[in-house]
């Protein structure tokens, strides 16, 4: 889902990353008030290495485009969307400078996508079904997740004109639409284990 540097104009791109400056300095002023700061920035340095790490991966898939997995809903799941945003942040910074995964001035739109929507949308669709039942609402709440960041991903290059809105669902929609499936399964079967085997980590505060 990296959009790549050049693919929208660059008055857009630098909108895209005042309205991420601005997001990124109201989360690390909340972030800077939790009373447990200092056992959220282990999770946040050790969750970025492993989202930079797993996401980079191409894996190969039936569609015939390499499959790459997101994991900021499952950090938003366990942690909060303020947290998963800082990881999402650092993540794409990083790829975009070491790993040529995206792009410096795309990086606004990307943390737009990638961390702001995939966070919140993600992290409020797990709230709402949660009491039903856990299981269905992480499944359910990473499916939405992804697909609004795959809408928000088609807005932002249909306000570029780099592709026409056609074009855009028949390619972005369906192939996210079967990753999303795929990390549904994998986070409900992740969260699960972690319940068993450290279930204090589902008690952490959730910002």
């Amino acid at each position: 889902m990296h959009l790549p540097d050049g693919i929208i104009p660059l008055n857009q791109a630098i909108i895209y990353w005042i309205i991420t400056l601005i997001i990124m300095a109201i989360f690390l002023y909340k972030f800077s008030n939790d009373e447990n700061k200092e056992e959220r920035i282990i999770s946040i340095a050790i969750f970025s290495v492993f989202t930079i790490t797993v996401t980079s991966l191409s894996i190969p898939s039936p569609l015939g485009v390499p499959i790459h997995f997101f994991l900021i809903p499952l950090i938003a799941i366990l942690l909060g969307p303020l947290t998963s945003n800082i990881v999402s942040f650092i993540s794409l910074l990083v790829q975009a400078i070491a790993l040529n995964m995206g792009g410096i001035t795309i990086l606004g739109a990307n943390f737009i996508v990638m961390g702001l929507i995939l966070s919140f949308v993600t992290f409020g669709f797990y709230k709402l079904f949660e009491d039903i039942n856990k299981k269905v609402a992480i499944f359910t709440s990473t499916i939405i997740g992804i697909m609004a960041a795959t809408f928000g991903q088609v807005a932002i290059l249909l306000l570029s004109g780099a592709m026409n809105f056609d074009s855009l669902l028949a390619t972005l929609v369906p192939f996210y639409l079967f990753i999303s499936i795929i990390e549904g399964f994998a986070n409900t079967v992740i969260i699960a284990a972690i319940e068993r085997i450290k279930p204090e980590i589902m008690e952490i505060n959730k910002i």
